[in-house]
């Protein structure tokens, strides 16, 4: 039975169903859930049989946890054994760095863009390149066209969740708009020019065709794709935004480089919530609640550290677990978890992908923190992943009361990561080259020998280079 959300969206605005209570939406659901039942029955979808193998008490269980906005898939120990080293997927096909990869939610294709400006749509069953659209030759004069393309480097990728639009933007301050529901081609729709400075990076709002981008010019905008329309812009960051995030709620969540600030976005409400990363002044931290650095809050006698940190300079990336859970990582190369209810974070992981050594006349030896590229989670699981330059993709789990997490397991993946996305892959969806079962998890990294927005690093040797990674994670048996 198909137990997607119904047209009626529980989170829109202005529904007939703002005022309900959650008893009522429990009852709500229940009776859309028992009309789907009877509807499967009476097209001869199920047998009395299967209705029994499957308790009614626990599909319509998980249904609304589905619909909470709560994280509860708690997988990542009990379903995946992650030393196993997972079947993997490389493609090739671009010229330089590839800064961003998506796949669809169906599990069918994927998506790369390059440096060079093309985007190369790819087959996942077979691995095969199946469409490549180039970088456009820039028109200058009075008599300036608009390209059906790109013209710059891209930077980002989105994919709506029905798999019908894919947005991208970069350097040319162009979000292009592409129709990818043809199985084969991609073609151009749209471009949208509003912003004054590069794009930097793009999300959807999940179930819907709502679009946010994020942008050098430090503002955040929403388009609707479902009237090709600008809706509105956010003020707040006061640096580039560098990353942004959504899921099924009418929020999203931004990170903005040097101002180190991540800002939850409440869009109905026209409000903003700011977290404040970096290093804390000793005032600050007491006047927050914590204690002076060093110090411990009862005996206030010295204790010792545990390891050596690096002040954050600015907050690169930033991922949401589920509508009130978000993970940011920085140039501190922390990566730190963060709830609504908590202006400061609940737990950070220092120097998660260590440190990096390089080589002085005057200095000799300095080492720093290798910085967060990237950073994906499983939506509402405990199951997430990071990545860096020292040739591994880390994934990390959330303990069951959302206070801290730990390192489950490493796979490798030399050059530079440059984004990163987990997703369930769907039953019946197999793959040419590794196997599926019920319950697999897909990864899929965008690989470069450069950073996605500079060439701060380059990664040369040692296996690196430019491309696309996809591993099939598969449950115990």
């Amino acid at each position: 039975m198909d137990l997607r959300a119904s047209d009626e969206d529980p989170y829109q605005s202005g529904s007939e169903n703002e005022n309900e209570t959650p008893a009522e939406k429990r009852l709500r659901l229940a009776q859309m859930y028992l009309e789907g039942v009877k509807t499967s029955l009476a097209a001869g979808e199920y047998d009395a049989a299967e209705i029994d193998k499957e308790l009614i008490s626990a599909r319509l269980k998980q249904d609304v946890l589905e619909h909470s906005g709560k994280i509860h898939l708690f997988v990542a120990d009990s379903q995946y054994d992650f030393e196993i080293l997972p079947i993997s997927l490389r493609t090739r096909g671009h010229r330089f760095t590839v800064t961003t990869a998506v796949a669809s939610e169906d599990g069918k294709f994927l998506y790369t863009a390059g440096k060079e400006g093309s985007i190369i749509k790819w087959d996942l069953h077979t691995g095969k390149k199946l469409f490549t659209t180039y970088k456009k030759r820039s028109v200058k004069g009075k008599q300036k066209v608009d390209p059906d393309g790109h013209t710059d480097e891209i930077w980002t990728l989105a994919l709506s969740s029905d798999g019908k639009y894919l947005a991208s933007g970069g350097k040319d301050r162009v979000i292009g708009v592409w129709d990818v529901e043809n199985t084969d081609g991609i073609s151009w729709v749209k471009g949208f020019t509003g912003h004054r400075d590069s794009i930097s990076c793009l999300a959807f709002r999940k179930s819907s065709q709502q679009l946010f981008s994020g942008s050098y010019d430090r503002t955040v905008k929403l388009f609707d794709l479902s009237v090709m329309g600008y809706v509105e812009t956010l003020f707040g960051h006061q640096d580039f935004v560098m990353s942004i995030d959504s899921l099924r709620g009418e929020t999203a969540v931004t990170c903005g480089g040097r101002d180190r600030t991540v800002r939850y976005w409440k869009i109905v409400d026209e409000t903003q919530l700011v977290f404040r990363g970096g290093g804390l002044s000793k005032l600050r931290d007491l006047l927050e609640g914590g204690a002076f650095e060093g110090m411990d809050d009862e005996s206030e006698k010295p204790r010792e550290k545990e390891q050596k940190t690096y002040v954050e300079g600015s907050m690169e990336v930033v991922c949401m677990i589920d509508e009130t859970t978000f993970l940011s990582g920085g140039d501190s190369g922390s990566i730190s978890l963060w709830s609504m209810q908590k202006k400061k974070p609940i737990y950070v992981q220092a120097l998660a992908h260590g440190l990096h050594e390089t080589m002085s006349e005057e200095r000799g030896t300095i080492t720093s923190p290798r910085w967060i590229t990237a950073i994906g989670s499983l939506r509402y699981s405990d199951l997430f992943a990071s990545g860096s330059w020292d040739g591994q993709i880390k994934l990390w789990k959330l303990d069951q009361k959302l206070k801290s997490f730990s390192l489950v397991g490493c796979v490798n993946a030399p050059g530079v990561i440059n984004s990163i996305q987990l997703l369930s892959v769907p039953k019946g969806i197999t793959y040419s080259w590794g196997e599926t079962k019920k319950g697999s998890v897909l990864l899929v990294a965008g690989v470069g020998q450069e950073a996605r927005m500079g060439r701060w690093i380059v990664i040369k040797g040692s296996g690196s280079f430019n491309g696309s990674l996809s591993f099939i994670f598969l449950p115990r048996t």
